[in-house]
Parts: C-alpha cells; structure tokens; sequence
C-alpha cells in the first residue's frame, strides 16, 4: 500500500544516484584502461603491467556485473512504470548490441586472470577496447531512452 502512495520522484529519483555510481565506475574503467593501453610493449615479468592488468579486470568484472545486476534492471522497471512500450522495445535492441561487449569482457578477464603471458595483450585490449566502446555508446543510448526520458516526469 505504500508503495502506491510513493511519487514518481520517490520511486525513481534513486536511479540517477545508480547511474551515478554506475558511471564513475565506468569512468575508473577506463583510467585503468587507457593507463594500461598507453603502453605499447608488454615483456614477460613487467609487474607494473601484470599490477595494472589485475586492477583493469576487477574494474572490468565490476562495471560489467553492476551493469547487468543492478542498472539495467532499473531501467526497464523504470520504463514498466512509465508505460513506456517504444522505450522497453529500443532497450531489448540495445541490449542485443550489449550482450557480446560481456563475452568480449568476460573472456578478456578469464584469460588475464589464468595467464601471465603478456604476448597477446596489446592485441586484446584493442578487441576489448573497441568492445566497451559498443558498449558504451549502447549503454548511454539506453539510459537516455529508459531514463532521461522520463526525467521530467519525476519533479
């Protein structure tokens, strides 16, 4: 019964603090995959890089699994209770372009987390770079349709 009594302001104004969170997380992503991109040559031993590497695949786990767990979630709930059908529809596309970026991710991180060998990893942040750049641009698409566009409907 309270939930009913709640404003739409109430009910979704703590999803822009999610997204928030969500996109420092993103922002913290990619410092660390732009610091470790920056170099060119990785040798076997580079402890800097093997550092920099695990720190890249924890940021990468957790933008991925807040993503999946947390904010896309609340952006379809978000669109349910707006009514928002033209909305809910471009989201399940957008995921459709999503859903791979995650492979991309999670394969990236299953193969830095087993190895050490650095000899493919300049190659493999170029595939995964240009995976979060699709991803990104989705993301951001889906909460300018799930989100955004309801924005004014929460005051």
């Amino acid at each position: 019964m309270l939930e009913n009594c709640k404003t739409a302001r109430e009910r979704w104004g703590g999803v822009s603090e999610i997204i928030d969170r969500w996109l420092h997380l993103r922002q913290s992503l990619l410092v660390c995959f732009c610091t470790l991109s920056d170099q060119k040559h990785f040798a076997a031993g580079d402890g800097s890089a093997e550092t920099s590497l695990r720190d890249l695949c924890q940021q990468l786990v957790d933008y991925v699994s807040t993503g999946h767990f947390e904010v896309y979630d609340q952006l379809v709930r978000e669109g349910q209770a707006f009514g928002d059908a033209k909305g809910l529809e471009q989201a399940r596309q957008l995921y459709r372009d999503i859903d791979p970026t995650t492979d991309t991710a999670v394969d990236f991180n299953d193969k830095y987390q087993e190895t050490d060998d650095l000899e493919t990893l300049a190659a493999d942040l170029s595939q995964l770079g240009e995976a979060l750049e699709v991803r990104f641009f989705a993301e951001d698409r889906m909460i300018a349709t799930l989100h955004m566009a309801h924005k004014q409907d929460l005051s």
